[in-house]
């Protein structure tokens, strides 16, 4: 089975992680997607709780039935869990699986703070989408620059996301009171 790993604190997901998706199964050979929000960050950032980020995440991609699955692998791992870690273990656990590590350009600059990412690399090739102002990418359109930050200091401000977070995500933020000033 070809699988994209596609790893982040997805805090909250907005409509740049719904593209990616989007673009890598359309311009790749993919039979699924496994979305794996971080239990916790590697950088100790402080994030939403972990339900929350992964029941926005599971609203934000329902839309690609079960070519799509958002993963709580990282709730059995030793937190913080590294991509390595992660993708070890699933490697491990699914040994028939074809992994590719799903990213946006815009990592691509960061990739020397990641723990050994030349073995992530080795494990689970990257697939990268281009992002709008990042070089890099497959030979396609890059997306926006939206980033989970700047939504969320629209949200702290009080201003609304506009169409930066799919609605069902909007609404889920909405009902639970996330992200308010």
């Amino acid at each position: 089975m070809k699988v994209a790993f596609y790893g982040g604190s997805f805090d909250p997901p907005h409509l740049c992680h719904v593209l990616s998706v989007s673009m890598a199964m359309s311009i790749a050979d993919l039979d699924r997607v496994l979305v794996v929000p971080c239990l916790e960050h590697v950088f100790h950032k402080n994030l939403t709780p972990f339900p929350h980020r992964v029941a926005m995440a599971r609203l934000a991609f329902s839309q690609f039935g079960d070519r799509v699955e958002v993963s709580e692998v990282e709730a059995g791992l030793p937190a913080p869990s590294r991509t390595l870690d992660t993708l070890t273990h699933l490697q491990a656990q699914h040994p028939d699986w074809e992994i590719r590590l799903l990213i946006g350009s815009d990592i691509l600059g960061e990739t020397q703070k990641w723990y050994r990412f030349d073995e992530v690399s080795r494990i689970a090739p990257p697939l990268v989408i281009p992002r709008l102002g990042y070089p890099g990418g497959e030979n396609v359109p890059p997306l926006p620059d939206i980033s989970s930050t700047r939504v969320r200091e629209l949200l702290k401000g009080g201003r609304p996301p506009g169409t930066l977070l799919p609605l069902v995500v909007a609404r889920y933020v909405q009902s639970h009171g996330l992200y308010r000033p």
